[in-house]
């Protein structure tokens, strides 16, 4: 018989916050505004404006490709029978194992993300590694090599009952 991998928590985040997609939806929109006036309306746009070609250069970057990315991103963290897995797309390929057998302890805690780990994303800081897109609470995990890892979460206190009965199954 095949031991099945169960998956006791699964959950997927992406940026949400208001301010990031500001900040990314700004040159977006600048971008469009010159490529319409220079491509349709035939304006050269700027003080300097760059060729036809170098305005559709920085429309398919900026103006397609950039929010399409910020569209991917997603930390999808799943605790199996197996492990915990934590996949940061699109720069994990595939998903990160941790051993329950590695794992030392683990808290749920509130953090400060820019404070402890240098804001969102995959951050090293002085608190450890983190993996977090928003928020700023997690689990927070410390390993038998003494190395911590805060995962960041929406339901905090699911995560870490999943772990801990992950744990109980390799006992």
């Amino acid at each position: 018989m095949v031991d099945e991998d169960i998956i006791f928590f699964r959950e997927q985040q992406k940026f949400d916050q208001l301010w990031l997609w500001l900040l990314v939806l700004l040159p977006v929109a600048i971008v469009w505004y010159g490529a319409i006036q220079q491509l349709v309306f035939g304006e050269a746009f700027g003080n300097n404006p760059t060729s036809d070609n170098g305005v559709l250069f920085l429309l398919v970057i900026f103006g397609v490709l950039l929010p399409v990315f910020m569209l991917s991103i997603r930390l999808i963290t799943e605790v199996r029978s197996s492990g915990l897995y934590i996949r940061f797309y699109p720069f994990h390929l595939s998903f990160k194992k941790y051993q329950f057998e590695s794992i030392k302890s683990y808290e749920v805690c509130q953090y400060n993300p820019l404070r402890d780990y240098g804001g969102w994303g995959i951050r090293f800081g002085p608190k450890g590694r983190a993996y977090n897109v928003s928020g700023n609470k997690g689990v927070l995990l410390e390993f038998r090599n003494g190395k911590k890892l805060m995962v960041g979460s929406q339901n905090p206190d699911e995560l870490a009952a999943a772990i801990s009965r992950g744990m109980g199954s390799f006992r």
